[in-house]
């Protein structure tokens, strides 16, 4: 009886070292298997990836396509144009010119299913060229390279792709660019779509500020540009996103202070919980200006934060002719691939990191109404800070003293000192070196 207890006992011990093992077979060769597949997955994926890269995608052969056919339009209205105008020159009639076809509509830029114009190009050669000349005259004018050293404080540098280097100036239209160099930085068009991190963010952990030294060895062998704007529209824009309504959260206790400082209230009643009027935010600027602080990057003049006296930009592009003037950069920079027909980021996204009104209605169209809140000697004020943005940029301050109150004007300039509308001015009032905005910028 022991022994057949004993031989039973040895039997279940043997059947469950037997189960065990047979489990652990099973289970290695349902994970070599796995890994089998997933090898086989890997390179059929590669395969794929090496097969699309060699050949053209459908979308780039359907933009060929549609290319060619419009070469081939175009060519044929040419010769039908030839062939009339030799008609008619035989005829001598010239009522019959009526009939030729009319000339081709112009091309649109930054779309690749457009044919590239070398007339167009030229055309964005010559006025950038003219730019960079205006500019270079008042610098020297002025003698501003020795006013304004450079700071590289809000500069951009891709070393990597043709050493291009932007100056990043907020409030003209900077979102574009900030989301070119986010694709250039390796993001992806889907990534960033959905992420909440702030671009500038972003793109610092790819593109670090520069040093002076690393910058100024860089600049001449690289393409370098900025994008500049009207400075009294600029501001305006500043001030309708940042602190108009306090409804931005981060700018809400500047605002608190500047309506705190200029607005005068009801005796022993509440502080109105609105943010600052226009006039508020100007006489704010002209103080801060007076008093010799630093402003912050979405008003700091563009002579003092770009430095553009400084630094020789190769391009100076501004926000009037954005689209042409970014397509000739991203062509300069050899770039058509990476960056000309990205998708747009959707419409929420894109009022979100452009820092776009919640209206929609552009600060440009609406620059009359806030204006009409100044009056001349105010606007006088202001033109001592931002005068020299005016005339780097080419752009004219006139304009704005039809717009304010229509008090006596030799009144204002005799209190202010700044030349009557139409007056030369042998050097202009501007701010100090002092003024160079170096802080972080929001």
């Amino acid at each position: 009886m022991l022994i057949r207890l004993r031989y039973g006992r040895r039997l279940q011990t043997y059947l469950k070292i037997g189960a065990c093992v047979l489990v652990g077979l099973c289970y290695f060769a349902f994970l070599f298997r796995e890994s089998l597949n997933a090898y086989e997955h890997r390179e059929r994926a590669t395969a794929a990836e090496l097969e699309a890269d060699s050949e053209p995608s459908k979308q780039q052969l359907k933009l060929k396509r549609q290319q060619l056919q419009r070469q081939r339009i175009l060519a044929k209205q040419q010769e039908q144009g030839k062939a009339i105008a030799g008609g008619n020159a035989s005829a001598g009639s010239a009522s019959s010119l009526a009939a030729a076809p009319p000339p081709p509509p112009p091309v649109t830029t930054l779309n690749p299913v457009y044919e590239y114009s070398e007339e167009l190009h030229s055309r964005t050669e010559r006025e950038l060229q003219r730019r960079s000349e205006h500019l270079a005259a008042v610098c020297d004018r002025y003698k501003l390279q020795e006013k304004y050293p450079p700071n590289p404080w809000e500069f951009f540098v891709s070393p990597g792709h043709n050493n291009l280097v932007w100056c990043n100036v907020f409030k003209a239209a900077s979102s574009t660019w900030m989301y070119y160099f986010n694709i250039l930085a390796g993001y992806d068009v889907k990534y960033l779509q959905r992420t909440e991190t702030q671009p500038l963010e972003l793109a610092r952990k790819r593109f670090p500020r520069p040093e002076l030294g690393e910058l100024m060895e860089l600049l001449p062998s690289a393409l370098s540009f900025l994008f500049v704007r009207d400075p009294f529209e600029r501001i305006l824009s500043a001030y309708r996103n940042k602190l108009e309504g306090n409804k931005n959260t981060f700018y809400k206790a500047l605002g608190n202070k500047i309506v705190h400082r200029y607005r005068k209230r009801n005796l022993g009643g509440p502080w109105p919980r609105c943010g600052p009027t226009f006039e508020e935010f100007v006489r704010f600027l002209i103080a801060e200006h007076a008093a010799g602080k630093r402003f912050d990057e979405h008003w700091a003049p563009v002579y003092s934060f770009c430095t553009p006296c400084s630094v020789n930009f190769t391009i100076i592009g501004k926000t009037e002719t954005f689209q042409r003037d970014s397509e000739f950069i991203i062509r300069q920079a050899g770039l058509e691939s990476l960056l000309l027909g990205l998708g747009k980021l959707p419409q929420r996204k894109q009022r979100k990191i452009g820092n776009q009104a919640r209206s929609g209605v552009k600060s440009e169209a609406l620059v009359e109404r806030y204006f009409a809140d100044l009056d001349r000697s105010t606007l006088d004020q202001l033109l001592k800070i931002y005068r020299i943005d005016f005339e780097l940029f080419d752009y004219d301050y006139r304009r704005y003293y039809d717009m304010v109150h229509p008090w006596s004007l030799e009144q204002s300039t005799s209190a202010s000192g700044v030349p009557a509308v139409g007056s030369t001015s042998t050097t202009p009032t501007i701010s100090s070196p002092g003024h160079s905005t170096q802080g972080q910028a929001t």
